[in-house]
């Protein structure tokens, strides 16, 4: 199938810009991976089963990335190189933007702009009302980290090994800093510092405001999973089949976990809630932790490995994996509470907002839920 020109998705999208009310962040929202700046996976109301399928939508070459959801519209990148900005309530498409290149970067939203990079090194600014470019800035490697933001910043990896922080405004360089090996995952912000888990092994803390290196700390083994950040703590899994907590005050490695019985990597990011740390690991199992000792409180087992990351609602979890399941399991007990058999791979992890939850599967279907109707 052949691919819109360039000029034809912006007449397409001055078009419709008249039809999509800006997409202005609100309570409720999901509007980056992980959902928060500290990439948690903590969604910020309750979505409870029993859900319906509420729409879907055929993205051409499939998605592997987790949508964001900002008021009223929800934010898909392609393997297609195309960011699509779809209905949240009906699926219906309002425009869509050719990068040109896959896109495996999870979108983020802020202040009315997407930001995204692509498999050609290439990171896009796109308007978001609107779907017509803002600007883009070019790096040396793959982009597949997602945005976060610090200030008037926005920061991200590439696979050319650097961490960069650009002016929102422009697009212009703020700095970057070189790492071992590729930056595969996206940055925590927390505490005016940008925290990454890299795929040399190390954890490190990058100061926003000028990108001065503070912190450097080895984990053990390659990581793709991106920290999540709790108070003065990170956990984050790795390719030694561990999970992790890091004390950011003492600079040091808290605690490990390893399953006694198994070993296999950790790929997803984990959620972290409470007491509570749940991460999906290409064990096929979904492991609960207790977030002071690393002791495991349950585990749950899946049918396929678990690459998409976990997503906390209310007294609920929601986990998919490589088979097409997405379950919802009970944070306290890890017993299931809904299934929902998609029967494509998942490796996008769910987004939840304004009262949905979407998901992309890599054949390229968009799901959206809702709670049923009749609740």
């Amino acid at each position: 199938m052949s691919r819109p020109s360039e000029l034809a998705v912006r007449a397409a999208a001055v078009a419709l810009v008249a039809l999509a009310p800006l997409p202005a962040l609100q309570a409720g929202d999901w509007p980056s991976f992980r959902g928060d700046s500290r990439l948690t996976g903590v969604a910020s109301e309750e979505l409870a089963p029993p859900l319906e399928l509420a729409w879907t939508f055929a993205v051409v070459e499939g998605s592997e990335s987790s949508p964001a959801i900002a008021g009223s519209t929800v934010y898909v990148a392609g393997l297609d190189g195309v960011l699509y900005a779809l209905d949240l309530a009906t699926g219906e498409e309002r425009w869509r933007y050719a990068g040109g290149e896959e896109i495996k970067s999870s979108p983020s939203v802020h202040d009315g702009v997407v930001y995204f990079g692509d498999e050609a090194g290439v990171f896009h600014a796109v308007d978001a009302s609107s779907g017509l470019g803002r600007w883009t800035f070019e790096t040396g490697g793959g982009i597949i980290s997602s945005a976060n933001f610090s200030g008037g910043l926005v920061v991200f990896g590439s696979y050319d090994q650097f961490l960069y922080a650009l002016e929102l405004a422009s697009g212009k360089l703020a700095w970057k800093v070189e790492t071992e090996s590729y930056v595969h995952a996206t940055p925590s912000i927390a505490d005016g510092h940008a925290y990454i888990s890299g795929c040399d092994g190390y954890f490190r803390g990058i100061r926003t405001e000028d990108g001065v290196e503070a912190t450097k700390i080895a984990l053990g083994g390659y990581v793709a999973a991106s920290p999540a950040i709790v108070g003065r703590t990170a956990f984050v899994g790795n390719f030694e089949n561990e999970v992790l907590a890091v004390d950011l005050d003492a600079d040091e490695v808290r605690w490990r976990y390893r399953d006694p019985e198994r070993s296999f990597a950790f790929y997803a990011s984990p959620a972290v809630s409470g007491d509570l740390v749940v991460v999906g690991g290409r064990d096929k199992f979904v492991h609960a932790l207790d977030t002071a000792s690393g002791t495991e409180r349950w585990r749950f087992g899946m049918r396929a490995r678990i690459d998409a990351s976990p997503v906390v609602s209310g007294d609920l979890v929601y986990v998919a994996d490589m088979s097409g399941d997405l379950v919802a399991l009970d944070l306290a007990s890890g017993a299931e509470r809904w299934r929902f058999e998609t029967g494509e791979d998942i490796s996008g992890s769910p987004a939840l907002g304004q009262g949905r939850l979407v998901i992309t599967t890599l054949d390229g279907t968009v799901l959206a839920f809702s709670r049923t109707r009749d609740q």
